[in-house]
């Protein structure tokens, strides 16, 4: 394994630099989207979602059998309230605390920049923000229990004002979920959670069953075929996220970086799954090779070994560059769902240049692990470079907006002319009637 990890290491001055650098952008990029529209995993996936919205219940129970190896009935998909209540009961003390703690950091931020406070109406115009009314939560069970992500979800969602949350999550420990998961939820007040996973759960959400209710949104993480269902439901059916997974992270280090924190860091995320990525970009050979020292150190240390080492191998990389400026340069192109920057005095600096990430994480006491369970920021974020366009969950995903236009009569004379002029220039009379209609008369309606 320390001769396979040398390969990892690349660095600008080599012939083929720009072709290695490349061909990890490029796997990188595939291993973030799914198969082809034509491949046969697309067509499964759509198949499964169609057989859920057309049958409900019958083939969430076949499909929950056959791809989670549990059988149940449609009675048994939800978690009875009193096993909730157990596994809260049962929750070690201190984890509760330390979980409650940290549903108080993420409330707090979250309150703190939610949006929905600013609805208004002002010049006969406005917009009123209102909760989303019925969410689905999505939990991974599957490598992994995240009651985590049960927290920054579910919160940011309370936080904006939805009554109604359900969360899904595979049964995977003892044929139905895991207790901590089922603790946070009851430590929230959720009570609506349901033993499925996977495609099939994500249909149930977004089209109901006989015993599911649809949703109006979905979110959280999950495998890539979780996140192909949700791209597929997403804009007729239910609002989504974004497409979040697998989990990655960039580093930006210069020589004045700690190379076994950095090291520790790029475990941190290699350890999720086999096609995780952790890519550190440095102006420092010295540090690089540093790093990769320290990982063959650390690696034989995780219980999670085999899928770090592998992660390491197939989507990891140290990419030695000739400067910082080429590494913000990269930075921004890969648009990293985590991009850590530990700079020592420059780290600020080197973070105002960057304009794609998912989460930024400045200086070397800002590991991911910090944003993942504590500081208040969601770490539902996008992946595969889509932090171009997208943006990290936040209690403002979960309003939406609904403009608002109250003119009265004085108001709507003053605008009159140059509302007809426009609806004529493109021939549509009656929306100019619609006006002239309410000009010609002296009585009018109340204000």
């Amino acid at each position: 394994m320390r001769q396979t990890l040398d390969q990892i290491l690349i660095r600008s001055s080599q012939s083929n630099f720009d072709t290695l650098l490349a061909a990890l952008r490029k796997k990188l990029a595939a291993a973030a989207r799914f198969a082809g529209y034509d491949s046969e995993e697309n067509k499964t996936v759509v198949a499964i979602l169609r057989d859920v919205a057309e049958q409900g219940d019958q083939r969430l129970a076949a499909y929950t059998e056959r791809f989670d190896g549990v059988r149940l009935s449609a009675g048994q998909f939800r978690v009875p309230a009193e096993d909730l209540e157990k596994a809260h009961r049962q929750m070690d003390g201190e984890i509760l605390s330390s979980l409650r703690k940290a549903i108080a950091n993420v409330r707090e931020y979250q309150q703190r920049i939610l949006v929905a406070n600013k609805s208004g109406l002002s010049a006969g115009a406005g917009i009123k923000y209102v909760p989303i009314g019925r969410v689905g939560v999505c939990v991974p069970g599957a490598a992994a229990p995240l009651p985590s992500t049960v927290v920054m979800t579910v919160v940011p969602a309370q936080v904006a004002g939805v009554q109604e949350i359900a969360v899904v999550s595979p049964p995977r420990h003892k044929g139905s979920v895991h207790p901590v998961i089922l603790a946070a939820c009851h430590e929230l007040g959720v009570n609506e959670v349901y033993r499925i996973g996977g495609v099939q759960a994500v249909a149930a959400l977004a089209f109901g069953t006989q015993t599911i209710r649809k949703v109006d949104m979905i979110v959280g993480p999950g495998n890539k075929w979780v996140q192909a269902a949700k791209r597929y439901v997403a804009g007729d059916h239910v609002r989504i996220d974004s497409v979040a997974g697998p989990s990655e992270v960039l580093i930006i280090a210069n020589d004045q970086a700690n190379p076994a924190w950095v090291a520790a860091d790029m475990l941190s995320q290699a350890e999720h799954g086999t096609d995780s990525s952790a890519v550190l970009i440095t102006d420092s050979e010295k540090l690089g090779r540093a790093v990769l020292e320290s990982l063959k150190q650390q690696l034989g240390e995780l219980t999670r070994a085999d899928e770090a080492s592998q992660s390491l191998v197939s989507y990891s990389r140290i990419v030695v560059v000739e400067s910082m400026d080429r590494a913000v340069e990269i930075a921004n192109d890969f648009a990293g769902e985590h991009l850590e920057i530990q700079c020592g005095r420059q780290s600020r600096q080197v973070a105002q240049r960057i304009t794609n990430a998912g989460a930024i994480f400045i200086g070397p006491y800002s590991p991911v692990a910090v944003g993942d369970y504590w500081a208040g920021p969601s770490h539902t974020l996008p992946t595969g470079s889509r932090a171009k366009f997208a943006s990290a969950l936040t209690s403002n995903d979960f309003v939406k907006s609904i403009s608002i236009i109250a003119y009265d009569r004085k108001r709507l004379a003053a605008s009159a002319e140059d509302i007809v002029r426009l609806a004529e220039v493109e021939g549509l009379d009656a929306h100019a009637r619609s006006i002239k209609i309410r000009q010609k008369s002296s009585m009018g309606s109340p204000e």
